[in-house]
């Protein structure tokens, strides 16, 4: 590490908080009333001319709304400046092509959160060995989960410490999330060789290397067998269920059990994809990735009623088998954890890597005879192997001949990176 220049990072820490049923009671008022706000300014900025679209004016009209709408009053007047400030940069966000335009939040699809943006007013303090207390804005008082050591106390400085926190509710409660600033000693440039990886369904991640990344169910037998049994109860309870009627405690009861179990398998998968790319990001010092359109491959199959689709229900089995890899979050985790470790994730075109051989570069789409089987068809060729580990090689030969993706303006533009010689995948 060199210790010659000096870097801010920021990330954030996890930890499960115990309420007691009055507390959650009031950190649920304030999740949904930072999401009305949410929307009540949504709709301002629609009604509003553009001329009259500016932060004095939004804050002007959050003020009010707190003033006229009763229940707005629960939500904390810091966080409900982090709800403007959140809006304003989804706008920018999408004036640079980085997201699309902010909408309306609804109450079931949407993540139940609060912002507490001054971390001096958390009041963090340790009472146990696994316990630590923190102050909540109109909440109280509240035990959390201490799993990791926190900037506090003789711990926190300049350099180091809490700017603020984040509530948000899963399937098994409330959690905070701590935003934790520290300064680090910018890394010396990754020495280790370039990989190429190619995602998929059957083999997850497979490298240019010859290496592979597997997992089994996130689920067990049994817990897939009582997620079975509970969405048949609820959907049976459903059918009773007449219009209008409110959902039962019963029902409502087998939905939160069904979401416990779901949120297992997230918490496998997210085990395992944080396992795996710290060991790739330790190991390698460039990582290529595709740069695929996840949200167009996941389209569905359906078609219209005059152009009726073809294979839905396989094409829907695949959509539900790609999103469950979340190979978006692969690409996210490896990207800043190579860059604390001084690599780099590139990304390359993705058309063509699983069709073209990576020993003689012919490319035919009967070159892949099966999911795991490759065997060029070039008479003068004929290399065979795994189709895996050949497309990552390919993505690896698509970034040492300089076709990397260099962000432009928002959109993805292919240019050659300089001083980079070509050479064999192989």
């Amino acid at each position: 590490m060199s210790h010659n220049t000096l870097v801010k990072r920021q990330f954030g820490h996890h930890a499960r908080l115990a309420l007691s049923p009055a507390e959650m009671l009031k950190t649920d008022d304030q999740a949904h009333a930072a999401r009305t706000m949410w929307n009540l300014l949504h709709a301002w900025w629609q009604m509003m001319p553009k001329d009259k679209r500016t932060l004095a004016n939004s804050d002007a009209a959050i003020r009010q709304a707190r003033e006229d709408i009763d229940f707005l009053a629960v939500l904390p007047a810091q966080a409900a400046q982090a709800v403007l400030k959140t809006y304003f940069r989804a706008w920018k966000n999408c004036w640079e092509g980085r997201a699309d335009a902010p909408n309306f939040k609804g109450r079931l699809r949407t993540v139940m959160s609060v912002d507490i943006p001054q971390g001096r007013d958390l009041n963090i303090v340790r009472v146990h060995r696994r316990w630590g207390m923190v102050n909540l804005p109109k909440v109280g008082r509240v035990r959390f989960r201490w799993t990791k050591d926190l900037p506090v106390g003789k711990r926190a400085g300049a350099e180091n410490r809490i700017t603020g926190a984040r509530l948000i509710k899963d399937a098994l409660g409330w959690h905070i999330a701590f935003r934790v600033q520290t300064v680090e000693a910018k890394p010396d440039p990754h020495q280790g060789p370039d990989v190429g990886i190619d995602v998929g369904v059957t083999v997850p991640i497979a490298l240019s290397d010859g290496e592979t990344y597997e997992h089994g169910e996130w689920l067990t037998g049994k817990e897939k067998a009582r997620l079975l049994y509970l969405e048949q109860r609820a959907a049976q309870r459903k059918q009773h269920r007449k219009p209008g009627e409110r959902t039962s405690r019963r029902l409502h009861r087998t939905y939160d059990q069904i979401a416990g179990l779901r949120a297992k398998a997230k918490r496998r998968a997210l085990d395992w994809q944080h396992q795996t790319t710290t060991v790739i990001a330790r190991t390698y010092g460039t990582v290529v990735v595709e740069a695929l359109s996840i949200p167009n491959m996941v389209k569905s199959a359906r078609g219209t009623i005059e152009e009726p689709g073809k294979n839905v229900a396989q094409k829907a089995g695949l959509n539900r088998s790609i999103s469950g890899e979340a190979w978006g979050r692969t690409v996210t985790m490896l990207t800043y954890k190579t860059a604390q470790l001084g690599g780099t994730v590139v990304k390359v075109p993705a058309p063509g890597t699983s069709r073209r051989c990576s020993a003689c570069g012919f490319t035919t789409p009967g070159n892949r005879e099966s999911q795991a089987v490759f065997v060029c068809k070039n008479p003068d060729c004929g290399w065979s192997g795994n189709a895996d580990h050949n497309a990552a090689r390919n993505v690896l030969h698509l970034y040492r001949m300089g076709l990397a993706l260099i962000p432009a303006a928002g959109r993805a533009v292919v240019r050659r990176a300089k001083r980079v010689k070509p050479a064999a995948a192989r």
